[in-house]
C-alpha cells in the first residue's frame, strides 16, 4: 500500500504546499489527488514567487490582463494570477471537498504578508479574495500575529475558512484556539444548521529545530547535543496534547452539539532543512488523527518513496515535556526563539512578496508590445 494512503488511513491528511499553474494544467496535481490521496493544498508567496519568476507558464495571463487594462498595479496582476490559480487547484480538490463533506479538500490563499500587523487591512483583503475566488473550499491565511488573532475571530464569525499560519509556540496555538472558538459563538449558521466554516491552526516544526540546533551546537555539551533534532517534534506534541484538551473537552462541546467542527492543527515547514535527519522526519514523528500536514514536493516524493507510516503524534508525550524542560535548564528560552520566528516568517513572507512583484514588472516589461 502507498505510504500516503497508509497516513489517511491513520486519521491525518497531507496537504501540498506547494502551486504553480504547470501543477494544475499537466495533470499532475490531479494524479496527485487520485493516486497519493493528497486532501488540500497551501500556497504563501515564497511558493508564488517560485511559480511565476522561472518560465513563462503566467505570459498569456498577464498578456491578457494588461490588454485589458494596461495601467493594472503589479500587486493587481499578481492577484489576477493567484486568483486563478487558486480556483483551478480548488476545483481539482472540489470532489475531496464534497466526498469528506466540507472539512476538507482545502486550498489556501494568503493576505499580503504587509497586512500582518494590520487587523482591519487583513479584514478586508481577506473578504476581497473570499468573494473573488468564489470557491467554498477556499481558505484564507491569516498569521497568528498579535493584529492577526482578532481579524481571525471576525472573519470565523463572518464564515470564512481561515488557515492561520506562522504558529510556533504553545502561546501562540492557546490564543489561536480562542480566537476560532470565540468566532464560532458569533457566526449565525444560515438556516440554523451547516455551512459552519472551517479553520486549521498552521503549526511551524523545522524552523525550530534550525533555530534551536546552533544554540545547541554552541553549547556542545552532550546533554545539549542529545537534544538536536528533537525539539520541533516536542513542541508540535505538546500543541496536539492541547488540542485534544480544548476540542474534545467541555469547552467546545456545546458548538460541537451544534454542528461546529473542530479546528484541526496542521504541521507546517515539514521539509527536512539538516541533511543529518531523516528526509521525512516531520512526516513520519507526527502523524495522528484529525490533524493534517503539509508537505513541499520533494518531501512528499520522499515519504512516498520511503516514508514508514503509523499513528505517532501521542507517543512519547512525557518525553516530549522532559525536552522542552531540559531547554530551561540549558538556559535556552524557547519563547523568547518562537518570537523571533514569527518575526522573521513575516520578514521573510515579505521579501518573498516584493521578489514577487518585482518578478512581475519584469515580466509585463518583457511581454509588452513594442512601440509603434
Amino acid at each position: 500500500m502507498n505510504p500516503l494512503e497508509q497516513i489517511l488511513k491513520c486519521g491525518q491528511s497531507i496537504w501540498l504546499d506547494s502551486i504553480s499553474r504547470d501543477l494544475i494544467n499537466s495533470g499532475e496535481l490531479q494524479r496527485l489527488v487520485d493516486e497519493d490521496h493528497l486532501r488540500g493544498l497551501t500556497s504563501n508567496p515564497t511558493i508564488f514567487e517560485q511559480a511565476i519568476a522561472h518560465g513563462n507558464s503566467y505570459d498569456d495571463t498577464l498578456r491578457q490582463s494588461l490588454s485589458a487594462n494596461s495601467e493594472q498595479t503589479d500587486k493587481s496582476l499578481f492577484e489576477t494570477i493567484a486568483i486563478e490559480d487558486i480556483r483551478m487547484a480548488a476545483d481539482v480538490f472540489r470532489p475531496v471537498y464534497d466526498e469528506a463533506g466540507g472539512v476538507d479538500g482545502f486550498v489556501s490563499l494568503e493576505v499580503s504578508p504587509y497586512l500582518a500587523h494590520d487587523t482591519k487591512g487583513s479584514i478586508a483583503e481577506a473578504r476581497r479574495l473570499w468573494k473573488a475566488v468564489q470557491r467554498p473550499n477556499l481558505m484564507i491565511k491569516i498569521p497568528a500575529t498579535p493584529e492577526g488573532i482578532p481579524a481571525i475571530e471576525q472573519l470565523i464569525s463572518e464564515g470564512i475558512n481561515v488557515n492561520i499560519t506562522l504558529m510556533f509556540s504553545l502561546h501562540h496555538y492557546a490564543t489561536v484556539a480562542r480566537a476560532y472558538i470565540d468566532g464560532l459563538n458569533r457566526y449565525t449558521p444560515s438556516g440554523g444548521s451547516g455551512n459552519w466554516p472551517v479553520s486549521v491552526a498552521s503549526f511551524f516544526v523545522s524552523r525550530i529545530d534550525t533555530a534551536v540546533d546552533k544554540l545547541l551546537e554552541k553549547i556542545g555539551t552532550a546533554e545539549a547535543l542529545g537534544l538536536r533534532g528533537k525539539i520541533g517534534i516536542a513542541n508540535a506534541k505538546l500543541a496536539y496534547h492541547r488540542f485534544r484538551e480544548i476540542f474534545h473537552g467541555n469547552q467546545f462541546s456545546p458548538l460541537l452539539s451544534k454542528g461546529a467542527h473542530i479546528q484541526r492543527p496542521l504541521w507546517g515547514s515539514t521539509g527536512t532543512k539538516n541533511p543529518a535527519y531523516s528526509d521525512v522526519l516531520y512526516i513520519e514523528q507526527l502523524i495522528g488523527p484529525e490533524s493534517v500536514n503539509t508537505v513541499p514536493p520533494k518531501t512528499l516524493a520522499a515519504f512516498r518513496d520511503h516514508g514508514q507510516a503509523r499513528e505517532t503524534i501521542m507517543e512519547n508525550v512525557a518525553q516530549a515535556e522532559a525536552d522542552i524542560a531540559r531547554l530551561k535548564h540549558l538556559s535556552i528560552d524557547l519563547d523568547a526563539i518562537t518570537v523571533q520566528l514569527q518575526d522573521d516568517g513575516v520578514d521573510s513572507f515579505i521579501k518573498s512578496y516584493d521578489s514577487l512583484l518585482a518578478s512581475i514588472r519584469a515580466k509585463r516589461q518583457e511581454i509588452a508590445p513594442a512601440p509603434a
